[in-house]
């Protein structure tokens, strides 16, 4: 088990512009050929918009682009057409495949923060496609088999335990709170990454919420 604090992410963005980000792999001037990918995951970045900040249009290609607001309402347009506003507890995916553009930005009066995610597909090209799955229960799991990837999203009380499940690759980010992996104790913006994992629990240190990629082998 690796695990990443929050504090080693590589900065960027542009915080005149009111874009903070946070970036888990190698990414844009930060690059660190150690660090260019765990199992399908390519990027997981901690994206912070001011009211009326955003990411203009702008392409993506042969990538599986997960997203997870932890607050405020992100809008989401893209080139075939989709417009939707995500929220909390929201997760929405773009399809990239042969090449997609799209617009994020915080259209809302308040502070926006959200958790994004890029996965490598098993097979590159196909047409692009979208999708938003509103207010995702509990321990209910999210398929992206363009990807071979599953996502599991956990609410922990304190004391409470969940198991991770058992992988190739599992990678683990703390959302918020507190949590007991593995003998390692993890807060808001830490992230494990698992290789071979069997038998692993979470325990909440306090209230938790926890995003769990189970990936298989790379190919």
């Amino acid at each position: 088990m690796d695990v990443r604090r929050a504090a080693e992410r590589y900065p960027g963005g542009e915080p005149a512009s009111g874009i903070e980000s946070r970036h888990a792999f190698s990414f844009g001037p930060h690059y660190d050929p150690d660090n260019l990918r765990f199992g399908a995951m390519i990027a997981c970045n901690e994206e912070r918009l001011a009211p009326g900040a955003g990411f203009d249009e702008h392409p993506h290609s042969h990538t599986e682009i997960v997203t997870w607001v932890v607050e405020g309402e992100l809008t989401h347009r893209d080139s075939t057409g989709h417009e939707t506003r995500v929220g909390p507890g929201d997760v929405q995916r773009l399809s990239s495949a042969g090449g997609v553009r799209h617009v994020e930005r915080n259209d809302a009066g308040t502070p926006l923060t959200f958790i994004q995610t890029w996965l490598a597909p098993l097979t590159p090209g196909g047409d692009p496609s979208y999708e938003i799955v509103h207010g995702i229960a509990d321990s209910t799991p999210y398929a992206v088999p363009e990807a071979g990837a599953m996502l599991h999203v956990r609410r922990l009380g304190a004391g409470e335990r969940t198991a991770v499940p058992d992988g190739a690759y599992l990678y683990v980010h703390v959302v918020r709170g507190a949590v007991r992996l593995d003998g390692e104790e993890l807060g808001a913006g830490d992230a494990a990454r698992i290789t071979d994992a069997k038998d692993v629990e979470a325990v909440g240190v306090s209230a938790a919420e926890l995003l769990m990629w189970e990936m298989a082998g790379q190919l």
